[in-house]
């Protein structure tokens, strides 16, 4: 009976750490001079594909785990086909 549930139970824990982060239309905050790194994949060893600098604004699609951190895959709101993910460490509402 118990391993029916562990599924669900993966599920839930999953959404529940996207929820965490309210909306979906956050701005960057907090690069400063280096710029917010957008990357191909959820990690710091995914390439870079560009500099995001404050006040960026986003739509988020979706946020993962790796190795400790939260990583949310972005679109960015003026060129909605530029995709990549970013740490939710520096996302923030406007």
């Amino acid at each position: 009976m118990r391993c029916r549930f562990t599924p669900l139970l993966i599920a839930v824990l999953f959404v529940a750490g996207c929820a965490s982060i309210p909306g979906n239309r956050p701005v960057v905050v907090g690069a400063g001079d280096e710029l917010l790194k957008l990357r191909a994949g959820p990690g710091l060893g995914y390439r870079v594909l560009l500099g995001l600098p404050d006040g960026t604004a986003l739509r988020r699609h979706d946020c993962v785990t790796e190795v400790g951190q939260l990583w949310c895959r972005v679109s960015l709101l003026e060129a909605p086909r530029m995709t990549g993910y970013v740490s939710a460490d520096y996302l923030s509402e406007s």
